[in-house]
């Protein structure tokens, strides 16, 4: 199954909240499980993936770390507004370890919003966002 959240089928990162130069939200859609998105400590902080066209999607994984509260959101639209919620899920654990948050949504989107509202502790990245259809 291919991942179409990749930047390399045509996936783009058109908007992000905030941006460390080494850490930049562009490696969310890399395909390279070494790099990651590092957010700030303040909230919300977002982004928005653009799919290089719009597709069915049955799933989204995000792998990331420390985010407490998290708020998916679809759009058909091509300039990625309009949005409706898919998702929201929350985490309890205090855990050090990865998390991988799913969504278990069958819908139309081209572009996906996704909204960190909280934090488990000051350090927070997102490692990967997956989609499948």
């Amino acid at each position: 199954m291919v991942d179409p959240a990749l930047s390399s089928l045509g996936a783009q990162i058109v908007l992000a909240a905030s941006s460390d130069e080494n850490h930049p939200p562009e490696n969310i859609i890399d395909g390279s499980t070494e790099t990651f998105w590092m957010s700030t400590g303040m909230f919300p902080q977002e982004f928005i993936i653009r799919l290089a066209e719009s597709m069915k999607i049955a799933l989204v994984t995000m792998h990331c770390y420390n985010v407490k509260t998290l708020k998916i959101e679809k759009s058909i639209s091509d300039d990625a507004t309009d949005f409706e919620a898919i998702s929201e899920k929350g985490k309890q654990s205090h855990s050090t370890d990865p998390q991988c948050l799913k969504a278990n949504e069958v819908c139309q989107s081209c572009n996906l919003h996704c909204i960190l509202f909280q934090n488990l502790n000051t350090q927070r990245g997102i490692f990967k966002q997956m989609i499948f259809h």
